[in-house]
């Protein structure tokens, strides 16, 4: 019965939009020779996408099956606006789903209106759109190594920017103090028989200043790889910040044992920023830390990590802000950061990634 209504409203739209699209987007080409269509095309192969884009939203509203979008992901300057008209165009045209598209349109317009006037054959036009509309074997492995080159060209930057952020910290911190303490050992060495007791006040400083190094050099390394992590694992150091929270956090965590040290690392400091975020900025009173690892059916494992709070919510993954920091730190893994944070809260954010647990540690 909805079939027989779902058909005839397809049919009558199909037709006439597809054939529309299909006839400008083909002239708005034609017309590059002589530069009209290099600024007709972009606006007229969005279109093209954004029918197609609604269309396979219904197939996988009617047939349950999803059809992601097969579209080369834009470079970043152009995500920035920073590539022209021309470039634009060339992006376009050289991605191969924007011909596959121009290519279901006129088949869209013939034999899917011829199927979608009979509903008993209704579920044929919907495996054609989904045949012409799915990604290609060839486009979903372009775009894996398009996230691939991103993802690792954010891990070298984030990388060296945490080089830079350790050289600077020694520089400004242990580096100063240790200078410091040389100079006073010396002028030290020059009291020590003429005068005894400003050598001893000079001692004291000098004793001072090794254990502010010291207390400084220990909070580098706790920057770089936090010692409780390294010697007894991921659910109590995370159990650690928690209790150092400027805001009450319940914590609720089930690991079936220890991970690599680089997932583990990456976790910890997601769930750092997390939490600073939601003391800083959330204006919560209270806090709650879910972990624990599940083995979805055709997966090796997933890690998931949820920090919810019920403070004044509209976090977002605004470039710049904390939330992309955790994005980029997940994106070496595969991981995915959801944010759930409509303004007046709560808020609900969640990472995952693939993990594996290690064999038992002796």
């Amino acid at each position: 019965m909805l079939a027989m209504v779902r058909g005839p409203v397809l049919a009558v739209v199909t037709l006439p939009l597809s054939l529309t699209l299909f006839v400008l987007t083909v002239v708005s080409m034609a017309l590059m020779v002589i530069g009209v269509g290099v600024v007709t095309t972009p606006a007229m192969t969005s279109s093209v996408r954004a029918y197609a884009n609604h269309r396979r939203r219904l197939v996988a509203r009617w047939s349950g099956t999803e059809v992601p979008p097969p579209y080369r992901p834009w470079p970043r300057d152009l995500r920035r606006g920073l590539v022209g008209q021309v470039e634009r165009c060339q992006l376009m045209l050289k991605d191969p789903a924007t011909w596959r598209d121009l290519a279901w349109l006129p088949t869209d317009a013939t034999a899917g209106f011829v199927t979608a006037l009979l509903p008993p054959l209704l579920p044929v036009n919907l495996r054609i759109s989904r045949s012409l509309l799915a990604p290609t074997r060839g486009a979903v492995l372009a775009r894996r190594v398009d996230w691939l080159y991103e993802t690792r060209h954010d891990a070298v930057d984030s990388s060296a920017a945490e080089l830079r952020r350790i050289e600077r910290d020694l520089h400004d911190g242990a580096q100063a103090r240790l200078v410091a303490m040389g100079m006073s050992l010396g002028t030290i060495e020059a009291l020590v028989e003429r005068d005894p007791a400003k050598a001893k006040e000079l001692i004291a400083q000098a004793r001072e200043n090794s254990a502010e190094a010291l207390t400084e050099l220990r909070d580098l390394v706790r920057g770089i790889h936090p010692p409780v992590l390294a010697e007894r694992g991921l659910p109590d150091a995370l159990r650690a910040l928690a209790l150092r929270s400027a805001v009450p956090v319940e914590v609720d965590i089930e690991l079936p044992g220890r991970f690599d040290e680089p997932v583990e690392t990456a976790v910890y400091f997601a769930v750092s920023e997390l939490l600073t975020n939601a003391a800083k900025h959330s204006g919560a009173s209270r806090v709650w830390l879910d972990v624990f690892h599940s083995v979805p059916s055709g997966s090796t494992g997933m890690l998931r990590v949820t920090v919810a709070d019920d403070g004044k919510g509209g976090a977002g993954l605004d470039k710049g802000s904390g939330m992309a920091g955790v994005q980029r730190r997940l994106a070496p893994f595969d991981g995915v950061l959801a944010v759930n944070s409509p303004p007046g809260g709560p808020t609900m954010i969640t990472l995952e990634l693939p993990a594996v647990p290690e064999p038992e540690r002796p």
